[in-house]
C-alpha cells in the first residue's frame, strides 16, 4: 500500500476545508485536502449561484488575512449596507452601518466565488497536496498516528485529521459520533430574482407564519431569495410557472421592491438542526457543518464554520509551539471547549427566533411586535445586535481580527 505523510490531513474542500487548508498551509504545515469534486472554474457571465452566503465582518478579516479576499472581489461581492426586518401588520426594526461607524454590515458572496477563491489560494501553497477526485474508505484514529485510507487504496497518514466534509460527514460516521437534533418541517427554496427598485444595498427579512422570507442583495438590481416555508408550499413554488412564481414572491415581499422577477433556476432544501454529540476524537476534529447544522434566517451558518477552522488553528499553533501532539484529546478539547458552547447556543437562539416568529399566536405577535419596536428605538440595543451579526464582539479567534500592516492582531 501507498504511503504518504502528512502534519494534518482535511476531509472536504468545500469553504471552511479550503479556509483551514490555507490557513494551515501558510502557517507551514503539511496538509492534505481529499475532495470529491473540484470547484467551478468558470461560469457565464449572466449565471449564478443560487446558494450564497452573508459574510460577516468577522469571515471577511479571515478571508484577509488568508489572502484570498481580493480574489473575491474581483470574482464578485456585494457589500450591504441597511437590514430591515419586519413581519404583514406589525412592527420593523431597521439596521444601518453608519449607526456604528461601518462601511457595511457584511458582504453576500456566491458560494461559488467563495470556493474558487480559496481553492486558488490552495494552489499557491508548496506545503499543501490536493487529492480530488477522491473520498476516504477507512479511517484510523489514535492521538499520535491518525490515517486514512482513499478509495485507490492510498493511505495518508498523519498528526492530526479534520473532517470538513459537510453535514452528512462520513468522517463523523466513521468515527462513531453521534448526532443530535430535528427537522423543523420546512424547506428552503432558493433562487435569484431581479428586483424592480433595485437592491438598495439593503437585506430584507420578512416573517410569516410558515417561516421567514429572506432578500439578500446581490449585484445592481438583483437579489438572492431564501423562502423558508412548509414542504407542502415550496412544492407549490418549485412547480409553479415562472409568471404565477413571480407573483407569489411579490405578494410575499409585499413590492417593497417593486416587482420580483425570475432569474435562472429555482432549488429547494430540507432545513433541520443538527449538532454532534462530540466535536473531537484522538486524532479527530470536526469543524463547520460537520460539526452543527443551523437555521439560514440569520445567515450565520457559514461564519460559524469559519470560526470554528480559525479556532482550531489557533489550537494546533498553540500546541506546535509548545511542542504538543496536535491530535491528542488534551489539545483538541481546547478546540472543543472554545467552539461547541458557542455554537450550541446560536443554535439554540436561532431555533427560539424561529419558533417565536412562525406562527400567528395572537399573545407571541404582541410580544414580537413590542420587542421589535423597543429594538428599534433603543440604539444601545439596536447597536449590540448589529455589532454581533457582524461578529465584532467578544473573543475570537486571531484570523477573525484585524491585521494591522505590522502584522499583530487588532481587536
Amino acid at each position: 500500500m501507498n504511503e504518504l505523510q502528512f502534519d494534518i490531513i482535511i476531509a472536504g474542500g468545500g469553504m471552511v476545508g479550503a479556509a483551514l487548508a490555507c490557513a494551515l498551509g501558510e502557517q507551514n504545515f503539511s496538509v492534505a485536502v481529499i475532495e470529491r469534486q473540484p470547484p467551478a472554474e468558470d461560469w457565464p457571465a449572466d449565471s449564478h449561484d443560487i446558494r450564497v452566503s452573508a459574510i460577516s465582518r468577522a469571515s471577511q478579516n479571515i478571508f484577509t488575512n488568508l489572502g484570498a479576499w481580493r480574489e473575491m472581489l474581483e470574482l464578485g461581492v456585494t457589500p450591504y449596507e441597511q437590514m430591515v426586518v419586519w413581519e404583514s401588520g406589525g412592527a420593523e426594526i431597521r439596521f444601518h452601518a453608519a449607526d456604528i461607524g461601518e462601511p457595511d454590515l457584511g458582504h453576500i458572496i456566491e458560494n461559488r466565488v467563495i470556493q474558487l477563491a480559496l481553492w486558488r489560494r490552495m494552489r499557491g501553497l508548496e506545503n499543501l497536496r490536493i487529492f480530488c477526485p477522491a473520498s476516504i474508505r477507512g479511517l484510523r484514529l489514535d492521538e499520535e498516528h491518525p490515517h486514512v485510507v482513499l478509495d485507490d487504496g492510498q493511505r495518508l497518514d498523519a498528526a492530526l485529521v479534520v473532517a470538513a466534509d459537510g453535514a452528512r460527514s462520513t468522517l463523523r460516521d466513521m468515527a462513531g459520533i453521534a448526532t443530535g437534533g430535528w427537522g423543523y418541517d420546512q424547506t428552503a427554496v432558493v433562487c435569484t430574482m431581479r428586483a424592480e427598485l433595485g437592491n438598495q444595498a439593503t437585506c430584507w427579512q420578512r416573517f410569516m407564519a410558515t417561516g421567514p422570507l429572506a432578500l439578500l442583495p446581490m449585484e445592481d438590481d438583483l437579489f438572492s431569495i431564501v423562502w423558508s416555508t412548509s414542504p407542502e408550499q415550496a412544492g407549490e413554488l418549485l412547480d409553479m410557472d415562472t409568471e404565477d412564481f413571480d407573483a407569489a414572491l411579490t405578494r410575499a415581499s409585499e413590492q417593497r421592491l417593486g416587482r420580483l422577477s425570475l432569474l435562472g433556476e429555482r432549488g429547494g432544501f430540507p432545513l433541520r438542526l443538527q449538532h454532534a454529540k462530540q466535536y473531537i476524537r484522538p486524532g479527530l476534529a470536526l469543524v463547520g457543518d460537520a460539526a452543527h447544522v443551523i437555521h439560514p434566517l440569520a445567515g450565520q451558518g457559514v461564519n460559524l464554520g469559519l470560526l470554528d477552522m480559525a479556532e482550531l488553528v489557533d489550537v494546533v499553533l498553540h500546541a506546535r509551539d509548545r511542542g504538543q501532539p496536535i491530535g491528542s484529546l488534551p489539545v483538541l478539547r481546547r478546540y472543543e471547549r472554545a467552539r461547541k458552547g458557542e455554537n450550541i447556543a446560536m443554535q439554540g437562539a436561532m431555533d427560539l427566533f424561529k419558533r417565536t416568529f412562525s406562527n400567528d399566536l395572537t399573545p407571541l405577535k404582541i410580544v414580537r411586535n413590542l420587542g421589535m419596536g423597543a429594538a428599534n428605538r433603543l440604539t444601545p440595543v439596536r447597536n449590540l445586535l448589529i455589532r454581533n451579526a457582524l461578529g465584532t464582539v467578544g473573543e475570537r479567534p486571531s484570523l477573525a481580527r484585524r491585521i494591522h500592516q505590522d502584522g499583530q492582531a487588532a481587536s
